[in-house]
């Protein structure tokens, strides 16, 4: 297999050939088709995520063919086409017992991990998956079929931006039809966020971002209106908008700086619900007068879009079979695993909804 290794933090990633071992009983190995290119990733490679071990085969996107299957594993065949979903859960815990996996206490699988051809010890895997590779071992639980004739490079985005953007929106905030929204961030979670609150009927919709062409770009995913955070303040303009009290729900999916979590705050109306979706860099702080939630506004944390993946990827599929849920529209560019480095540089630049890795 080949796969694009981090080697150190602010370092181009490079291609390496490697062995994958044998699978265990209740693994399964996939051939890798096609992984996104999320911002997650490019905070590792920024240095931001230091709890993220280097080096390491980044990826945690990712949707392919099932090759093999080991001894245990029950639902799933070689020759499925899944998502890999990048949260592990034992099923057992409490948080998984009261229908909340995504907060499950499991760790990433350190086993079928490969090794560099030719040398002994292991190559960790991002989040256990290391979707920047033709080839991966993973837990069958992680593993989530779907049907044939869903395209892979579509299917991928579904397995961390699609998910933990639509998710924040529909299950984690749970936002009614006709309640008012406001999304700071129109990358991939972000515009992910904004037909969330399409799907759910929120009305209006309010994208925040700094690139015109970002906000260009989430007209076509939902918002009703755009606010250009460079060209004036977002807080004054949302609350323009909604004629004065602020929106129902406000989503930070920035996760680089403080002033868009404290403006995401301040944005809403009373009882208002604020959700960061975003994740910031280690030991950022905000700096909030402390009265600043005195009229009831919430403020609560998103993980994974509160995904059942079992239950939500299917579902979010049916939507896109259905052309209620665009995937198409989010793929941006498609590269080869070789040019990955392109890829992030697109990233960074802001050029893409998604940059899409093709793994065959």
């Amino acid at each position: 297999m080949r796969g694009a290794v981090l080697y150190a933090p602010k370092q181009p990633l490079v291609i390496e050939q490697f062995d994958l071992p044998d699978i265990a009983p209740d693994q399964v190995r996939v051939r890798l088709v096609a992984s996104g290119v999320c911002h997650s990733d490019y905070h590792v490679i920024k240095g931001d995520w230091p709890h993220i071990p280097v080096p390491t085969i980044l990826g945690h996107e990712g949707a392919g063919i099932v090759e093999e299957v080991g001894d245990k594993v029950g639902g799933v065949q070689a020759g499925d086409p899944v998502i890999l979903s990048w949260k592990r859960n034992c099923g057992l815990c409490e948080m998984c017992q009261r229908g909340y996996p995504n907060l499950c206490d499991a760790l990433p699988d350190a086993r079928g991990l490969p090794r560099l051809r030719d040398q002994t010890g292991s190559m960790n895997k991002m989040l256990g998956l290391g979707t920047f590779s033709t080839e991966t071992i993973v837990p069958a639980e992680v593993v989530i079929p779907i049907d044939r004739d869903i395209p892979l490079q579509q299917a991928a985005l579904v397995g961390c931006g699609v998910m933990t953007g639509v998710g924040a929106v529909i299950n984690t905030a749970q936002v009614q039809p006709g309640m008012s929204v406001a999304v700071f961030g129109c990358g991939g979670v972000g515009l992910n966020c904004i037909q969330g609150a399409a799907l759910a009927g929120a009305e209006p919709i309010i994208a925040v971002d700094i690139h015109a062409g970002k906000l260009e770009r989430a007209q076509q995913f939902g918002a009703t209106h755009t606010v250009n955070a460079k060209e004036v303040d977002p807080v004054a303009a949302i609350q323009e908008i909604t004629g004065g009290p602020g929106v129902h729900y406000a989503f930070e999916a920035i996760g680089m700086t403080a002033e868009p979590f404290v403006q995401s705050i301040l944005c809403t109306r009373k009882r208002g619900v604020t959700v960061f979706v975003g994740h910031a860099p280690f030991n950022t702080p905000l700096n909030l007068d402390a009265r600043i939630l005195m009229p009831e506004k919430m403020v609560i944390g998103s993980m994974y879009g509160s995904a059942r993946p079992r239950v939500d990827f299917p579902r979010l599929l049916r939507l896109y079979q259905a052309g209620k849920l665009k995937l198409d529209e989010l793929v941006t560019r498609v590269y080869p695993l070789e040019q990955v480095n392109d890829a992030f540089a697109a990233l960074a630049a802001g050029e893409v909804a998604r940059s899409v890795l093709e793994l065959t």
